[in-house]
């Protein structure tokens, strides 16, 4: 009795695409997710995220920041020389084709949601397009490791709008700066987080992080960092 013949080899399984196709029904509600570099125009928009940010961590006493001080401080280095923000885009369409910076392309990916997004404040966070808004942000900048003799990245704000949150908005914005620091050969990226944000700490651990129990934050500002200043 002759063999019967092997099984074909499996296909192989193509990657996510970036847009819907056009004879494909989306299955649930398709959100297109865009992190981009930003830029000076953006502030506006920066400035209300680090605002919702000092309100969700209780430290809207320390907020004073204002968008004329960050235009005058954020943008005066080329990106991953000095502060760099990624913004967090979303929307119901795929992104309208525009030109590129060529020292970051933005980076898309299309997030399946059984339910529709409800964002209160889509009208205040519209960016460049009818159906584009903003849903969070991560600054970082370059440290350096004296252990590693490496340079790193350290991520002094993450933050995702309270309605995009736990549909994996987040970890699209923390991954973006990671896999930056492996294409720059950098050797680590830190940051901190607040010790009642279980939520986070969680988060975070499940990306791989350490949390570094023995280690504490030593800071220096306002009326005691004044002070060197009159010293000779």
């Amino acid at each position: 009795m002759a063999a019967a013949a092997p099984p074909p080899p499996p296909a192989p399984v193509p990657s996510p695409p970036n847009t819907v196709p056009e004879d494909e029904t989306p299955v649930g509600h398709p959100v297109f997710a865009r992190v981009r570099l930003a830029q000076p125009s953006d502030v506006p928009h920066i400035h209300k995220l680090i605002h919702q940010m000092a309100v969700f961590e209780r430290l809207t006493h320390l907020f004073a920041a204002t968008e004329a001080s960050l235009a005058s401080t954020l943008f005066n280095s080329p990106p991953f020389q000095s502060f760099t923000v990624f913004l967090l885009e979303v929307s119901s369409q795929p992104f309208p084709e525009q030109s590129q910076n060529p020292l970051y392309p933005p980076k898309i990916q299309v997030v399946n949601l059984d339910l529709p997004i409800d964002d209160p404040e889509r009208e205040v966070f519209k960016s460049g397009g009818s159906d584009v808004i903003v849903a969070g942000f991560v600054l970082f900048f370059p440290n350096y490791s004296t252990f590693l003799a490496k340079p790193g990245f350290y991520v002094e704000d993450l933050f995702v709008r309270e309605c995009y949150r736990r549909k994996g908005f987040g970890r699209l914005l923390l991954s973006a700066v990671a896999k930056q620091a492996v294409k720059m050969g950098y050797g680590r990226v830190e940051w901190v987080v607040l010790d009642w944000n279980v939520n986070a700490i969680k988060f975070y651990e499940e990306m791989g992080a350490k949390i570094l129990q023995e280690w504490r934050i030593c800071r220096l500002t306002g009326d005691a960092l004044q002070a060197y200043g009159n010293t000779n």
